[in-house]
């Protein structure tokens, strides 16, 4: 990590943003010590944080390394070594796989920036409520990168001051994934503290229920994959029940809280995924690329990665729920449905048949590609797609959290209660489902849980993760191919940009 370690450090300090806008060129150079004065100074901060998000490296890598890698989805057939290597589970050269090194990178971008906001805004001379907001937002957003290092990497090295020097680079990795998981929920658990409940949604930005929400997450993490055995998680040294019951109670301050009236399900199944909607009420924290930024991780070209080429130039798109012929621009076909994932789906559920396009349309309302004709390569998801696209820029965004999710959480923690049940149903009645068998038994319920939370979190980012703590990683049909086992798929090598400059973990 020397290396980025070195980067990090010489541009952490290049802020020079007077204003709040993520959009904001860096511009002079300034030290710590005479940043930190103002409250638009902490903003900034605070935003620079987030800009490191937007880097195609890392948001991509977010959907990428969560579904990418299972059954849900097939990279096309021309696409690079290093993806091809992810999705084939081919493990010989993962130390030097550019996408996961990518993800390590960025990821302590993140932390380095954090770490800088954490170490100086308590001691400014700025408002209570803001150096509050601005410290929780550090928190939040250092325990974040870390749950992606974790649950990709496993023990990784701790940073929790600003790296200045290349000798504060080369930390060893965390004794344990004790201490690796209770650093994630400490700091989420700080930002839960220190973070106030916004009055209304801020795309881009997280407050106190995207903390409870990711603290539930974690919890929920760790329990469940010492509960399936999954290796070195089963080694932890806490009860599993306790843990289920601390993730059901995070999850709570979000789906059972009067205090709480910001975030809860959309009624309309379509409306989640309007791309002028990410202050929806289910976008608890979503990215804020926005099609009218300059360039690419201020704009995004999401949705290009699940678009089939069809034709060349502007394809539409047909809402099932409202009727409307929606615009978008043609593809690149990278992200492709697993066919075989397709066909899991029940025929009735929306979520397969208006969620996933297996039809294009022209200007007219003509079809002009139909997967059941062979005329379209796949059935292809459209939650990234931007009607009021601008050239090759959209509004399309990665769906960090949303309410949906955590009410899953608190279904699978709390296991089959009249709350939990309450929860699932309207998710199933909302995608065309009946309800859940009200006799299932605990572990009969939570798996039920895991299957709903395959086809509501799809092309999400969320898949791989819940295979790996449910401890199923090795029936992924390249897996199964190769005769990997748990032990073999539990975490990905750290990369050598990080193992060849930092010799304490070598």
């Amino acid at each position: 990590m020397k290396k980025i370690s070195i980067i990090i450090s010489s541009t952490i300090i290049l802020l020079g943003l007077a204003s709040c806008s993520l959009n904001e060129d860096p511009y002079g150079f300034y030290s710590e010590n005479n940043f930190y004065i103002t409250a638009a100074d902490a903003e900034s901060a605070v935003n620079y944080i987030y800009d490191a998000m937007n880097y195609i490296e890392f948001s991509r890598d977010i959907v990428f390394l969560g579904d990418m890698n299972t059954d849900e989805m097939d990279p096309k057939s021309d696409c690079g070594a290093d993806t091809q290597t992810i999705d084939n589970w081919d493990m010989t050269n993962y130390k030097t796989n550019v996408r996961l090194g990518n993800l390590f990178k960025y990821a302590y971008i993140i932390i380095n920036r954090a770490n800088s906001v954490i170490a100086n805004v308590p001691g400014m001379n700025i408002e209570e409520s803001l150096k509050n907001r601005y410290t929780g937002e550090g928190y939040f957003m250092r325990a974040y990168a870390y749950y992606f290092l974790a649950t990709n990497f496993g023990k990784v090295p701790i940073h929790k001051t600003p790296v200045t020097t290349a000798e504060e680079t080369s930390v060893p990795a965390a004794s344990s994934l004790d201490e690796m998981w209770n650093f994630i929920i400490s700091d989420f658990a700080a930002a839960a503290d220190l973070l106030p409940y916004y009055k209304t949604p801020e795309a881009g930005r997280a407050d106190k229920v995207a903390a409870y929400g990711f603290l539930a997450k974690s919890y929920l993490y760790i329990a469940s994959a010492k509960d399936h055995g999954v290796p070195q998680y089963r080694e932890m040294n806490f009860n599993v029940d306790d843990y289920y019951s601390k993730a059901a109670e995070a999850a709570a301050m979000v789906v059972d809280n009067p205090e709480q009236t910001v975030f809860g399900f959309s009624s309309s199944l379509t409306s989640i995924y309007d791309v002028n909607k990410p202050d929806g009420p289910e976008h608890i924290f979503i990215m804020s690329m926005d099609r009218t930024g300059e360039g690419e991780g201020q704009f995004s070209k999401i949705d290009k990665m699940y678009i089939p080429y069809i034709s060349g130039s502007t394809v539409y798109i047909k809402n099932q729920e409202t009727g409307r012929m929606n615009p978008n621009h043609d593809g690149w076909g990278e992200y492709r449905t697993n066919i075989n994932f397709y066909n899991s789906y029940s025929s009735t559920d929306r979520r397969k048949t208006w969620l996933i396009a297996d039809k294009a349309y022209d200007a007219s309302g003509n079809v002009i590609a139909d997967y059941s004709q062979g005329t379209l390569s796949y059935p292809f998801c459209i939650k990234y797609t931007d009607p009021s696209f601008s050239g090759d820029k959209t509004s399309t965004r990665p769906y960090l959290l949303r309410y949906s999710d955590i009410a899953l959480v608190y279904a699978e923690a709390e296991g089959p209660s009249g709350k939990s049940y309450e929860l699932v149903n309207y998710i199933r009645n909302r995608a065309g489902l009946g309800d859940l068998d009200p006799t299932l038994d605990k572990e009969a319920f939570r798996r039920a849980i895991l299957n709903e939370r395959t086809y509501e979190l799809a092309f999400e980012g969320n898949h791989c993760y819940d295979l790996r703590r449910w401890n199923k990683m090795q029936d992924i049909t390249a897996a199964k191919a190769r005769g990997l086992t748990s032990e073999d798929m539990v975490f990905y090598p750290i990369p050598s940009i990080e193992t060849d400059l930092n010799n304490s973990i070598n």
